[in-house]
Formats: C-alpha cells, structure tokens, sequence
C-alpha cells in the first residue's frame, strides 16, 4: 500500500522516511512489520482506537446525561436575561427586530436564534459650546456664531433628549449622539443668522430655544433617529473674549442712556400730573362757584317772588314791612338810638354812652 511505502524503497532503508528507525537504532522500540518497516499505518491507528472504545464510553450513560445537562444549562443561561429599571429591551430574531419591546425585569428568548439589545432610556445632555469641569472647553468653537447683524455670537447652550422608538435608534443612524450634537448645532446657527445679536442676548432667548427645538426634532424626525428633544437651554451669550471689553461699553451706555430715559419720563410724567391736578382743582373750583352764584340767584328770585305775592295781596303792610327791615339793616350797627316823634314824644332820646356799656359787658363776659 502506498502508505507503507515510506521508506521509498521497500527494504532498502530501514529507518524510516528521515534514514533513522524510530528509537535512534536498526531494532528495537516496538513490534517490527514484515519487510523490517517499523512506521505504524492509518489500519493500525484505527484498529487502536476502535480497540479502546469497544468497552462503550468512560463512565456509561451517566456522562452521556451529565453532557446533555451541561449543554442545556449553557443553552439556558443564554437564553434568559435581565432587563435594568432604566432600560428597554429589542428582542432580535435572526437580526431582524421583533415588534414588541421587553421592559424592566427576566425575559426568556430562544438562544443562538434570538438575541437582545440593550436601550437606556433616561434623558441625556448634550452641551455645546460649553467649558468642562477642568475649565477648558471641547469644541468650543462650536458656540461661535454669526448673528442677523453681522456679530459673533458665543452661545453655549445644552440639549436635553431621550429614546422614544428604540428600534429606530438601534438601527436607522450610526452613531446617535453625534448627529444629534450636529443637528442641534446646525438649528442654532440657522435661528441666530436670522436674529440680531440683543435678542440673542437677552431679549428674546426663549423664542430662540423654541425655534432651535423645532428645528432640530423636525431633522432628527426626518433621519429616523426616534429621538424626542425635550429642552433646548440657552446658559451664556456673550461676544468672543476679543471684544468683551468693547462690548461691556456699550452695554454701560445703553444702560446709562435707558436710566436717563427713565429719569426723564419719571420728571415729565410728574409735572403732567401735577398740572392735571391743578387743572382740575381749578376746575372743581370754578364749578362749586358756578353753582354757588346760581344757587344764590335763585334763592334771590324765589324770595323776591314771594315778597312780590305778599305785596300784591297787602301792599301797605308789605311796603311798612319792607321800610322796617330795610331801617333795621342799615341802623342795626349804629351807636346811636332814635325814634320818631309823636304826640307824646320828645325827639331824640338824651345821650346815652352806649359803647362804653358795650365794652363794660364784653369784658365782663370775657373774665
């Protein structure tokens, strides 16, 4: 046979392929073949080995159960997992995803042909533009931006996102996070080009965040990425450290020009009411006269129509009437007291010191 030939010469070469018996010598070492060949042949390996497998396998049936057992534990152990509290499981079938997601907890799939990927579904945070814990920032150049009026703007702003299709971020995009950086980044630049740099500021920051949030869900939403952005949040604009100086400037002078302006409006705005409080005491003035005058003038005419009624009933005793009050009024301050003669009369009554009894009384009243 061909594999007993190794020699290449029959019984030329008695020491094998390589000139020497195994052994080192020309005999021993083991039983020697007809022809002086002592190489065993695949026959005798063979029969070797059925030789010693002929009393059936080591340790009986016993080892046959204890191989399936460990196979099947192995097997188990593979096809039960865990899923954390903060995590979504995609159950995998021969690479396809299965529609239903595992939630938190043990879970059982049929190992090699399922497998799982993991999800964490808390939200995460971006921050672009912004300095880290050692006080040098990663790409913080990715906050310069050029707003509506032809300034740099350092805006540093975080983005807040989380998971909401898990078989979507698995599978649609390759790294996930960096676009969502990249989408978020490019929605900023494209509000502030429109904006002027005051509004991105200060004045209008939340009209900004809620633009760049539209935006940027609307991109991602078109990638497939199944990402939700829950808040965009805008925590420094300033300009570049070049001309923050400048920029102070003239943030000092709008703020004295706007205290001026306040200062202003507050004089003006109290002068305008003290005139209009004027203008209205004048007012009410000339109005409670007004209605004084007129009220006096009807009191007036009302009395002198009734004193015209009286006197047309009575005209001689209305007439004395008038003559007594009349005196009464215009005598009523004299000093002087006088009466009319009569039959029994005798003119004027002799002087009597009327004021000196006068102030005789009032001093009197007055201690």
């Amino acid at each position: 046979m061909p594999w007993e030939n190794n020699g290449g010469g029959g019984g030329r070469n008695n020491g094998g392929p390589w000139g020497q018996a195994p052994g080192g010598g020309g005999g021993g070492g083991g039983p020697r073949r007809p022809g002086g060949n002592n190489t065993p042949n695949l026959e005798d390996i063979l029969n070797r080995g059925r030789d010693q497998f002929k009393g059936g396998v080591p340790g009986g049936r016993w080892a046959i159960v204890g191989g399936v057992l460990a196979l099947l534990a192995f097997w188990g152990v593979n096809s039960i997992y865990t899923i954390n509290p903060q995590e979504v499981g995609v159950e995998l079938r021969f690479g396809k995803p299965k529609p239903e997601l595992s939630g938190p907890g043990l879970h059982f799939m049929l190992w090699p042909v399922d497998t799982v990927e993991r999800v964490v579904t808390t939200v995460n945070q971006i921050q672009i533009g912004v300095a880290n814990a050692s006080g040098t920032r990663a790409g913080a150049s990715d906050g310069l931006m050029l707003s509506g009026d032809q300034n740099i703007v350092n805006v540093q702003f975080s983005v807040f996102w989380f998971i909401s299709d898990p078989t979507e971020y698995i599978f649609n995009v390759r790294d996930q996070d960096s676009l969502v950086r990249y989408a978020a980044e490019s929605a900023m630049r494209e509000v502030v080009g429109r904006r002027p740099a005051q509004e991105v500021y200060s004045d209008d920051r939340a009209g900004i965040q809620a633009d760049v949030l539209r935006i940027t869900q609307n991109t991602l939403t078109n990638y497939g990425l199944g990402v939700t952005v829950s808040q965009i949040l805008i925590e420094n604009a300033s300009p570049p450290a070049e001309v923050i100086d400048a920029f102070n400037e003239v943030q000092r002078a709008r703020q004295d020009e706007t205290r001026l302006q306040e200062e202003a409006r507050s004089y003006a705005n109290t002068l305008l009411g003290n005139a209009r409080g004027e203008a209205a005491a004048a007012r009410e003035d000339a109005a409670a006269y007004t209605n004084r005058v007129v009220q006096e003038a009807t009191g007036e005419a009302e009395r002198f129509n009734s004193i015209y009624a009286e006197y047309v009933n009575s005209p001689d005793v209305t007439r004395q009437r008038l003559f007594l009050e009349t005196m009464e009024e215009v005598l009523g301050g004299s000093e002087k007291v006088l009466i009319e003669n009569g039959q029994n009369g005798q003119g004027v009554v002799p002087y009597l010191p009327l004021p000196e009894l006068r102030s005789r009384a009032n001093s009197t009243t007055g201690n």
